[in-house]
């Protein structure tokens, strides 16, 4: 094909480089941003704009902000520097006010100017003494029919070596001009006409060269919905066809069995623990498989829930799976099984990674024959040599620790059981919709009865002998303590110790009088249970560790924590950690060091305000976004290209009700009219969570 081919002749598919004004050497480069055709740049959304709709006087300049100025030209000078270079000046008076517009080593640019000309400069002024400076603005030579005229919004794209704005700016534009009519419409057009959205062809010239901020808003919301919409649908095409034609074994509770579990608690259930019972009855009641997401703060309870559930299970002749990441919660779970079904007639058993080959071959037996009620286990659980007689409910606990895959591969393990996800990681609103759209969400706020209060102070250097004075006092007193540190080894910043290091530095100063151990990830599973079970009875005070304590370990003596380098951990995260102390009858401290900035102190001091675990993980979403929050990169689901959770959280809820209106009429997207959606969701979303065919 020739670059002097008609436009009838370019499709989405044409190449970038056959395109008009473009070429094979502007193309090139193009391809590390994954730009290879038409339809590539059509796509490739603008992160940013320059907004110069709204032209200013110079008095109203303030420094850095990108403005718009109009004036006339007074003077023009170049002038040579010491190095070789060169300077060209521009005068430009508004009024009885000046800005000299500047250019390095382009003296051409003198040329172009003349006193008296109109000109409209677009750019970000800095303030030199007497007057205003802008480096390199934009220029607009303005007649007298144009000068009251509006300017334009431009796009700011992503770039590579070799490419330019401006030639990003050309390149996207040939496209838009050849080939934006060819894009097919996805939305429908009843949906669209319901909710005033563009049409394709509109939204797309729109996305990259607005007329006006209106035009702008109306494009992004288009592609921002149809993004969201896309991910909503393939969620609840997920959820519809987990239940169709799948069939569970009814498990229904009654007063007897009610009672008969109720008693193997010591304590009576709150009312969130109550509610999540019901609603999780409500479903394993059915004959199609639960689906259902326990969300709790820390310390509400949801091992009671899940405890409720397997018995229940156990209770109708099937067996119960738990899946927990870590072999440290996995033994954990066990022991706490073990010691409140210690007159039961209920055979538990653990399955680790770290497991003898003999033993793992006579747990395996012994679940594929029945003989065990209740099966705790890693990700070992995973594995196709795990077959059980009659599996009936599946638990993952920690749920945001598994990806999409891992998730499907236990739940699809065995003749439908019903599924329920647990996460003491309270999961903000549009995470819980993005992430588990497909599972019925339970919450529970509320925390047993002589929960006791955590008192939490972030502090600097300064403050550290005065903690240590109270540290030392409270082990004196018969409580025990975490020290938390974020890395293992040694750093480059000389800020960050490492868990060796802080061990050492513990244990000959601050530490030297008391029973200190240490405990992370890189032991081998048999030194870290040792250290555990140490510190679980008592023979050590202290346990110097990584967040490999972040998740399920229960030690009600624990009443003190120190976390170091606090800055490194998210608010999430140091909330998990926090609920790791103040389990039993004595109230809990922790004292979180940090030299962070003033972003960073302002996120400490919300984390130091609050116990609440909702509060605070909404801040965490607003501040650090949906990647780093849950792990979405490690989760399965591919990362959104324009939609942003914690801005366009009213869209996912209109995005939401409209896939479910869709799947509820239509819920295989068999119509005519979703052909082109049935491909996008299929395209997207197929693999990664496992989408059988449709339509």
């Amino acid at each position: 094909m020739s670059l002097s081919e008609s436009k009838s002749s370019v499709d989405l598919k044409t190449p970038l480089q056959f395109l008009k004004g473009v070429g094979p050497d502007r193309a090139k480069p193009l391809l590390r941003l994954k730009l290879h055709t038409a339809q590539d740049a059509l796509f490739f959304f603008p992160r940013d704009y320059e907004d110069t709709t709204s032209v200013i006087s110079i008095v109203d300049i303030e420094p850095d902000v990108l403005v718009s100025i109009k004036g006339i030209v007074e003077e023009v000078e170049t002038r040579n520097t010491s190095v070789g270079g060169s300077i060209c000046g521009v005068l430009i008076r508004d009024g009885q006010y000046h800005l000299r517009a500047i250019w390095f080593n382009q003296p051409y640019m003198a040329k172009r100017f003349s006193a008296g000309q109109s000109v409209m400069l677009s750019g970000r002024a800095k303030n030199r003494g007497l007057a205003w400076e802008m480096s390199h603005p934009r220029v607009k030579w303005l007649t007298q029919a144009d000068e009251s005229a509006d300017v334009e919004i431009l796009p700011i794209y992503r770039l590579t070596e070799g490419v330019k704005l401006a030639d990003m700016r050309r390149v996207v534009a040939a496209a838009v001009e050849h080939c934006a009519a060819l894009v097919p419409e996805t939305l429908p057009d009843a949906l669209r006409k319901s909710l005033g959205i563009v049409s394709i062809h509109q939204a797309i010239r729109d996305i990259h060269r607005p007329a006006n901020q209106d035009a702008l808003t109306q494009a992004r919301y288009r592609f921002v919905f149809q993004e969201l919409l896309v991910l909503q649908l393939a969620l609840a095409l997920q959820r519809y066809q987990s239940r169709q034609g799948r069939h569970a074994w009814p498990l229904p509770v009654d007063g007897r069995i009610d009672s008969r579990i109720c008693r193997l608690f010591p304590f009576p259930l709150t009312a969130g623990q109550r509610q999540a019972i019901d609603q999780i009855c409500t479903d394993m009641a059915q004959d199609v498989p639960m689906n259902r997401l326990l969300q709790g703060d820390v310390g509400s309870g949801k091992t009671v829930i899940a405890m409720y559930a397997m018995l229940l299970a156990v209770a109708h002749g099937c067996q119960a799976s738990l899946m927990v990441p870590t072999e440290i919660l996995c033994r954990q779970h066990v022991q706490t099984l073990r010691r409140a079904l210690a007159h039961a007639k209920v055979t538990i058993a653990m399955l680790t990674g770290g497991m003898s080959g003999k033993e793992r071959t006579d747990v395996l037996e012994a679940i594929r024959a029945g003989d065990v009620d209740l099966v705790v286990g890693t990700h070992a659980l995973l594995q196709d040599s795990v077959e059980y007689a009659r599996l009936g409910l599946v638990i993952v606990d920690e749920q945001h620790r598994f990806g999409v895959r891992q998730r499907a591969a236990l739940r699809w393990s065995g003749p439908s059981p019903h599924y329920l996800v647990m996460t003491a990681t309270p999961i903000p609103r549009t995470m819980a919709m993005t992430m588990f759209g497909d599972l019925d969400v339970s919450t529970m706020r509320d925390s047993p009865p002589g929960r006791q209060p955590v008192n939490t102070y972030v502090s600097n250097d300064d403050q550290r002998e005065r903690w240590w004075d109270f540290f030392r006092r409270k082990l004196r007193e018969g409580r025990q303590g975490y020290v938390v540190t974020p890395l293992v080894d040694a750093s480059d910043d000389a800020r960050l110790a490492s868990l060796e290091q802080s061990f050492e530095s513990l244990c000959n100063d601050e530490l030297a009088d008391f029973r200190v151990d240490l405990i992370h990830g890189r032991l081998g599973t048999q030194e870290k249970q040792a250290a555990m079970d140490a510190f679980r009875s008592g023979d050590t005070q202290v346990l110097v560790a990584t967040s490999v304590v972040e998740v399920g370990v229960d030690i009600p003596n624990a009443t003190l924590m120190t976390i170091e380098n606090g800055e490194r951990f998210g608010l999430a995260q140091l909330h998990q950690l926090r609920g790791r102390v103040g389990r039993g009858k004595y109230p809990g401290f922790v004292c979180v060091f940090s030299p962070a900035d003033e972003n960073g102190r302002d996120r400490l001091a919300a984390f130091a305000a609050t116990n609440d675990g909702f509060e605070l993980a909404e801040t965490d979403f607003n501040l650090r976004g949906p990647g780093d929050l849950l792990g979405i990169k490690q989760h399965g689901l591919p990362p959104l290209r324009i939609a942003d959770l914690r801005r366009d959280g009213k869209v996912l809820i209109e995005a939401r009700t409209a896939a479910h209106a869709i799947i509820a009429k239509d819920p295989e997207l068999r119509d005519a009219g979703m052909a082109n959606l049935r491909r996008m969701v299929l395209a997207r979303y197929e693999k990664v969570l496992e989408l059988g065919e449709v339509g």
